[in-house]
């Protein structure tokens, strides 16, 4: 297993997001503890811009994209376990492994929010939350995936927040909100899946050191547990991202299901 970590934020927009520089530092380091594994850190720049054509730091987020490129290029063949940094760091490693291992991939969106604005509906701007869309193949040119995620294929688990635009991707088959990850993906026909968790689907009360804490999200232990019902399935990459808190030694069990998953994939 390959360990990648990515200190980027500027997918991110709001009085946290750089905090999750050191989220990622804090979060990759306790992740080569948990799963005995060397963690690569991908160079990131670390200055901000403003928003052009929609979206925010443009320039520094395609920069990172670079990076991550050449990593998953220069990585063997295996499963990645890509730590952020904003969700924006999983359009790469998704990306790849769709390349990868074909249209049957599918995706399991564990998450508060969908990430599924295009720049033209997002009210912020903030790439972490058009991601999604991004890997469907929609939105900026510059981040659409090619090949994309068949529609259908993103199961979305634990989202309670989604703007409008967002419901209506969903409305039209893009993604599907699921309690049943395993279940929607295997009905879909993906054969294999990319696990991404926004630690945003925990509840603040359960962990609040999130960027975007949202009510109503689940214990750890239901995290777990639904990370572990994925176990059936062939788990070829994952991604933990949007931690702001230096304090993440409650996440052990966290890490340690996404370290089952992929070793058993």
């Amino acid at each position: 297993m390959l360990i990648n970590a990515v200190p980027q934020w500027q997918g991110a927009t709001g009085s946290r997001a750089r905090g999750l520089a050191e989220g990622c530092r804090a979060l990759s380091e306790l992740a080569g503890h948990v799963l005995g594994k060397p963690v690569h850190h991908v160079r990131q720049d670390f200055s901000g811009s403003g928003v052009v054509t929609g979206i925010a730091n443009r320039a520094v987020l395609t920069g990172t994209n670079r990076q991550l490129q050449l990593a998953a290029v220069e990585a063997p063949e295996g499963p990645v376990l890509t730590i952020g940094g904003d969700c924006g760091v999983e359009l790469v490693p998704v990306s790849v492994a769709r390349f990868r291992y074909g249209a049957t991939l599918g995706v399991a969106w564990f998450d508060a929010h969908a990430d599924l604005n295009t720049a033209d509906s997002s009210p912020s701007g903030a790439f972490h939350g058009m991601v999604l869309r991004s890997l469907l193949g929609e939105g900026d040119k510059e981040f659409a995936a090619s090949p994309s995620i068949e529609p259908g294929r993103a199961a979305l688990f634990g989202a309670r927040a989604l703007d409008p635009a967002e419901e209506q991707a969903v409305a039209d088959g893009l993604a599907v909100r699921t309690d049943d990850p395993a279940g929607t993906l295997t009905a879909s026909g993906a054969d294999r899946v990319y696990l991404h968790v926004d630690l945003d689907i925990l509840d603040p009360a359960e962990f609040a050191g999130v960027n975007y804490p949202e009510p109503g999200g689940l214990t750890i232990g239901e995290l777990v547990s639904a990370i572990d019902a994925l176990s059936g399935m062939d788990v070829v990459g994952a991604g933990i991202t949007e931690c702001v808190s230096a304090d993440v030694t409650v996440l052990e069990p966290v890490l340690a299901a996404v370290g089952r998953v992929l070793m058993e994939g």
